[in-house]
């Protein structure tokens, strides 16, 4: 793009009062103008007037509605918000985001072995041994349980964010069941589909693969002797907020989808229902949340699991992926040594930064929290899907108060950390353009030989101005995130780009307008994999 180009201006009435947010990164447009990523979609972009692009993000809306690509949001099924203006990484950025994630995967495996096996950790000083024993997510009744191939966390999520100055950080990790990874196909086959002329023009890393990887990796993690192993997707059912996703990834992968009550577990071993008998089953891939997984071991109550699966576990019949008892690791304050445990595990230095936290168990880092509550967002270590954060510059001297003492009388229960100004990206709202922050959930699928990062991720949307929780479950959106492969451009013109930030496109070039029942309720209840997308 060069300077004088008027070839953004059929689309800069959507851009008119467009500016970032004060002390944020925004990743389309920055001080010197457009930014690499995004010039040649914003070219492409500029082909459609403002009308068109309005009537093809009402075309997104109703898409997804009419194909049951859904949400619940108390109680509620609505449409996921997919936005019309795709996330853009290119292909240097992604390569370390990439290679950060399977680091931290790699890490937690390692952790997560040992916690349950030998307590190396413990004996060297690493962390605490009461931090792992006093987790809600720490099940003793896994202890001494080696999975088949070694593979404890078959699926995680890595939640980043980019900070002020668009470095990627860590801001927690999810290695129980992530959920949110079929909207990443499907909000690409929605955007081939609303902007072809865009897509088209853009060499983008595909996505569809993913669900041949998780197939690859859960068929490789079956017991010992097992050739032909019987995979399955076990769903609570079709009252939980993220059955869409369940139901998708077994129709994918040519699984069956099945609930506990089509399972039965006898002599150690987990049988499937099925009109010609039962059938032996070898993996299950379950989406039910460990407490509700075996009434025998767990909730006594629950209807979503079957009892026995975790002695078919321990007896290596049958491999649950994730396994039981991941949550320790997405525990918010085992996620304060994460760094550590890298250095410990891996002898290397962490690729991706954590966001700086404070431990509020520490009686010096306690009182230095206290002290400045109205400054820091307060989390706690067991929460998810943005449930129970106060963010403190937003918080009223009551909910302060209320917070101190919650705080005093549990300080192992929660973290603090500094207010993180999430990145903006421009959102369609209300027809017009305006900066939402944004985070980014990358998903790893670990079979035991490599570790194989989803190009792209996803990326969710605050949609409320300032907001900066993006979970789904709290009303957030998405976007389509692309990532480029080298230069990123279609067609004989393609050149290689240069790696500057920004590239030379005054802000005011964008236009001529300037710029411009029981087993429901458990299931309603139950938050899949402990993190909500």
């Amino acid at each position: 793009m060069k300077h004088g180009s008027p070839n953004l201006s059929k689309v800069s009435v959507l851009f008119r009062d467009y500016a970032g947010t004060p002390k944020a990164f925004d990743e389309v447009v920055g001080a010197e103008g457009v930014r690499v990523a995004y010039g040649s979609v914003m070219r492409q972009l500029a082909k459609l007037d403002g009308d068109e692009v309005r009537a093809r993000a009402e075309y997104l809306k109703s898409t997804y509605l009419d194909q049951g690509v859904t949400f619940d949001i108390g109680g509620e099924e609505r449409p996921f918000p997919l936005d019309i203006i795709p996330r853009v990484l290119l292909a240097d950025e992604w390569a370390e985001v990439e290679a950060g994630v399977a680091q931290r995967v790699r890490a937690l495996e390692a952790f997560l072995a040992d916690v349950y096996g030998e307590g190396r950790v413990f004996r060297d000083g690493v962390i605490p041994r009461k931090v792992i024993v006093t987790s809600p997510h720490y099940h003793r009744v896994m202890a001494g349980v080696r999975p088949p191939n070694g593979v404890r966390c078959h699926v995680a999520g890595i939640d980043l964010v980019r900070d002020e100055v668009g470095r990627f950080r860590v801001l927690e990790d999810n290695v129980r069941v992530p959920s949110g990874v079929s909207y990443v196909m499907t909000n690409r086959r929605a955007m081939f589909s609303a902007l072809p002329e865009v897509t088209s023009r853009h060499r983008i890393r595909p996505v569809e693969g993913y669900p041949l990887h998780l197939l690859a990796a859960l068929r490789a993690a079956a017991p010992s002797g097992v050739s032909d192993p019987t995979v399955v997707v076990l769903t609570p059912g079709v009252y939980n907020s993220a059955y869409f996703e369940h139901a998708l990834l077994a129709r994918m992968m040519g699984v069956e989808l099945v609930e506990g009550r089509d399972l039965l577990c006898h002599n150690g071993r987990v049988s499937i229902r099925t009109t010609q008998g039962l059938k032996p089953v070898h993996v299950i891939y379950r989406r039910v949340d460990d407490e509700f997984l075996d009434p025998a071991q767990f909730r006594s109550d629950s209807m979503l699991g079957c009892a026995g699966l975790i002695t078919a576990a321990r007896a290596g019949n049958v491999t649950l992926a994730n396994a039981v008892g991941n949550g320790v690791a997405d525990d918010k304050l085992v996620y304060t040594y994460i760094p550590d445990l890298i250095r410990y595990y891996l002898a290397e230095e962490p690729l991706l930064a954590s966001v700086d936290t404070w431990r509020l168990e520490e009686p010096a880092h306690r009182e230095e929290v206290l002290d400045r509550l109205a400054e820091l967002v307060l989390k706690p270590v067991d929460g998810s899907g943005g449930k129970g954060i106060v963010i403190g510059p937003r918080a009223t001297p009551k909910q302060l108060d209320a917070l101190r003492a919650r705080i005093l009388k549990d300080p192992r229960g929660w973290i603090a950390q500094p207010v993180v100004q999430l990145s903006t990206v421009p959102t369609m709202i209300d027809g017009k353009m305006a900066p939402r922050h944004v985070d980014l959930r990358p998903f790893a699928v670990n079979s035991g030989d490599e570790v194989y990062v989803l190009p792209g991720g996803l990326t969710r949307v605050a949609l409320p101005e300032g907001e900066l929780i993006v979970n789904s479950s709290q009303g957030g959106g998405s976007k389509d995130t692309w990532v480029l492969a080298r230069d990123g451009v279609r067609g004989k013109r393609r050149r290689r780009r240069p790696r500057e930030v920004v590239e030379a496109v005054p802000l005011g070039e964008l236009g001529e307008e300037k710029v411009q029942q029981q087993q429901a309720q458990q299931q309603q209840q139950l938050q899949v994999g402990g993190a909500p997308c």
